[in-house]
């Protein structure tokens, strides 16, 4: 377990955010740790799983953060999946 440090947009936003996440999270907690800093903010809440987007490729929801060549600074961007 350690901290990696993500660059994320959250897709409707307009603020790019530094969001310090453990390398043994699942991309759904990354997901919902960048969702807690914008929806209800900026962003509507909507009633729809959230994405996370690394790298051009969807990730899925139960793999594990660090164990996806995922490296500190790298870009994600999260959305609904509708």
């Amino acid at each position: 377990m350690a901290l990696l440090p993500l660059t994320a947009l959250f897709r409707g936003d307009i603020l790019e955010l530094l969001i310090p996440v453990d390398d043994a999270d699942t991309v759904e907690q990354v997901g919902r740790q960048v969702a807690h800093h914008v929806v209800g903010h900026r962003v509507a809440r909507r009633d729809a799983p959230l994405r996370v987007r690394h790298d051009g490729q969807i990730l899925a929801p139960e793999a594990v953060i660090g164990t996806l060549g995922v490296k500190p600074l790298d870009h994600i961007e999260v959305s609904y999946g509708d």
